[in-house]
């Protein structure tokens, strides 16, 4: 993959912030994707009756900073041109078609997401900083999904941990015409702030099993005490399991309670270990459930996105 010239190099780094002082050089910046090209997305077109909906998911974190072989500088970001990283987040986005995608038509963009060591550090300033770039991209895709979807069907924003990040992201970005086209919106993972909230009449929480046009957002842990500030300090929440937003639980898979406390505004499990998650740096995992927001709800999720598109339909005949 080719570097920037010196002068782009220098300019993206001022733009990012990412100048590296102490060896007068700057990071590698991974080629953009081009979403014309269909090696920048994962597809899957199941919607046969035309009864379904078109979802857009975004997938989370995948890479750690790595170094340029050529010259050996950091890069903190996927490279969506190497079919390493492209295997990586596929093996994610399979995973989530695998449920999401049935009935429906589903597409998810790869993009240079940042690395782990962002969200590693725990601070908001460097994982918005870092956000910008990904941000860039999940925007042109979203741009070239509507561009070439019907317009008088029903869409599905969904993403997980850092795509999740970028589904607020669209969010706050989107016009009231597009709005008006979106069943639903799953941010799993991840938090919504009253700031966000502030910047959009778009993210609306949703109250229950059937509401359109609204924001699904939970977060996992094993008892309150161990929500991340970074990650779920949010004020939307609900239940995926009875779609409630108060404190009564709901029994999943016969054995797992799962309540949602109110403050803070997390999911709180008890007859589930989450033992095949293993912590990792401190930050996920550790008292939190991080990693299972989108398997462990993962029937719920997919019975709902079709109570949801089809609750949209309705509305619009």
């Amino acid at each position: 993959m080719k570097k920037k010239t010196t002068t782009a190099a220098a300019a993206a780094a001022v733009i990012f912030g990412i100048i590296v002082a102490s060896r007068g050089s700057t990071e590698h910046i991974p080629n953009p994707p081009d979403y014309a090209d269909t090696t920048m997305w994962y597809t899957a077109l199941s919607d046969t009756s035309d009864t379904g909906a078109d979802i857009f998911y975004i997938v989370s974190t995948w890479e750690k900073d790595w170094f340029t072989p050529a010259d050996s500088l950091p890069c903190h970001y996927a490279d969506v041109w190497n079919p390493v990283h492209r295997q990586h987040m596929a093996d994610e986005i399979s995973r989530i078609a695998a449920y999401m995608g049935p009935g429906n038509n589903f597409y998810a963009p790869y993009y240079r997401h940042t690395t782990i060591e962002a969200f590693v550090t725990q601070s908001e300033d460097t994982v918005s900083q870092r956000m910008q770039l990904p941000l860039d991209d999940v925007r042109a895709a979203f741009r070239h999904f509507l561009q070439h979807r019907n317009p008088s069907r029903p869409f599905i924003l969904a993403g997980f941990s850092q795509g999740a990040i970028a589904v607020v992201g669209l969010l706050k970005d989107m016009d009231d015409q597009t709005y008006n086209q979106l069943a639903a919106a799953y941010v799993m993972g991840w938090k919504i702030t009253p700031r966000d909230t502030l910047q959009t009449t778009h993210i609306k929480g949703a109250k229950g099993e059937s509401d359109v046009g609204v924001t699904i957002c939970y977060n996992t842990v094993k008892a309150p005490r161990y929500a991340k500030p970074l990650i779920s300090a949010s004020c939307i929440a609900i239940n995926p399991v009875n779609w409630r937003t108060d404190t009564v639980s709901a029994l999943l898979h016969d054995t797992i309670r799962v309540s949602l406390c109110q403050s803070p505004r997390v999911l709180v499990v008890s007859g589930y270990s989450g033992s095949e998650y293993r912590p990792y740096r401190g930050i996920i995992n550790t008292g939190d459930i991080h990693s299972c927001e989108p398997w462990l709800y993962s029937q719920c999720i997919a019975r709902n996105i079709a109570v949801r598109t089809q609750k949209w339909r309705s509305n619009k005949q």
